[in-house]
């Protein structure tokens, strides 16, 4: 069975070992070792990648109790082999899995909720828990666990005896009995866990609570801890930056700046808005009454300003036919009467100009694949 390192010092960066055995299996290598310090994957936490001498490890998984390395090339078993986890990655994680356990062991403490999802991933890390906590707890929440982080306080793992184990509270998922590993933060949490953490709170170095989503039995976060939360604080920093010099005020006041070029651009729309429908009330004014059809082509109307337009204009005609959008794109229209079923009428065009839609008798709505020349062809 593989010597786990990880399990003895989850700071071993690098470490020789001999290959036990080696085998092929879609496209990859997967060779097992009489020691390792890459972790594979498990518990929420992603698996360990680096190289193995001269291949690559592209992925540890668990099988059958031993640690496997799936990896670009092969390795002679009963070789000596220098490994070398990719230590940014697996830090990163350990910051991540560790900030994790703060959070989930300050809400337990808290509010007695249980942590019932975990998932670690590049964008961040996912924490369901089966209760509800508003913006105002989880930003105490937060507080507190970074407290934790500036405390610099130690976090230890180990295999207690059973006797030893059923003397101990611990959150765990799952009910377990033996080789049960706890992981223990001094004064903030401890929880049944197999994978690599910090040694101290104080390498975490911060902890951010960026997204919570109600969920139907409780809340679902999303943080970021250590360096991911650096690199996302930096890209934040870069764009509140960016919209500072683009709308010529402080940081500090980008805020106000964007809500009042939103409202400036609401009250820009509502003006354009009513503009448009001056112009289209004078071009139907403009128009005499006929027994026959009308058709209007009118640019970036949207559908209600459509729908409303023709509504009018079947009052000078027997059918009317608004039509918005360009030659490249197509066209969406809506046609309207007072006395023609314009199901009828649609289906027939749709079938003319590789178009489709419906609606009502008297008011019909969709999308045509032509050209403006063709829909001119079609009505005349």
């Amino acid at each position: 069975m593989t010597r786990r390192l990880y399990y003895e010092d989850s700071h071993v960066r690098e470490f020789d070992a001999q290959v036990v055995s080696c085998g092929e299996r879609e496209g990859a290598f997967e060779i097992v070792l009489d020691k390792t310090a890459f972790f594979p994957e498990g518990g929420g936490n992603p698996a360990d990648t680096g190289t193995l001498g001269r291949v690559k490890v592209l992925y540890t998984f668990e099988w059958d109790g031993e640690v496997v390395h799936r990896c670009d090339g092969p390795l002679p078993a009963g070789s000596a082999v220098h490994g070398a986890i990719d230590w940014d990655r697996r830090f990163s994680n350990m910051q991540n899995h560790s900030a994790e356990h703060i959070v989930s062991g300050i809400v337990h403490q808290r509010h007695g909720f249980a942590n019932v999802g975990f998932h670690m991933g590049e964008d961040g890390v996912i924490v369901d828990f089966d209760g509800f906590m508003d913006d105002g707890e989880l930003s105490d929440v937060e507080r507190e666990a970074n407290e934790a982080v500036w405390r610099n306080a130690p976090v230890t793992a180990w295999f207690p005896s059973p006797e030893e184990l059923g003397r101990i509270a611990y959150r765990s998922k799952l009910e377990l009995t033996e080789n049960v590993r706890l992981v223990a933060v001094e004064g903030v949490d401890v929880c049944a866990c197999c994978a690599p953490h910090v040694k101290r709170t104080g390498e975490i170095g911060v902890i951010k609570i960026f997204e919570s989503i109600r969920r139907k039995n409780g809340v679902r976060l999303r943080m970021l801890a250590g360096s991911r939360a650096y690199e996302d604080y930096v890209k934040r920093a870069r764009s509140a930056a960016d919209i500072s010099a683009l709308l010529s005020t402080p940081r500090d006041g980008v805020t106000q700046a964007v809500e009042r070029v939103l409202a400036e651009r609401d009250a820009a729309q509502f003006k354009l808005t009513g503009l448009r429908r001056q112009l289209l009330e004078e071009k139907l004014a403009a128009e005499p009454y006929t027994e026959g059809n009308l058709i209007f082509f009118q640019p970036e109307l949207d559908m209600r300003e459509m729908q409303s337009f023709a509504s009018a204009a079947r009052e000078k005609c027997a059918v009317a036919a608004v039509f918005s959008g360009d030659d490249e794109s197509g066209y969406r229209y809506v046609l309207a009467s007072k006395s023609a079923d314009l199901r009828v009428l649609s289906r027939d065009m749709n079938e003319a100009l590789h178009g489709r839609g419906g609606g009502r008798p008297e008011m019909v709505s969709g999308s045509v694949s032509a050209t403006r020349e063709e829909i001119e062809g079609y009505w005349r």
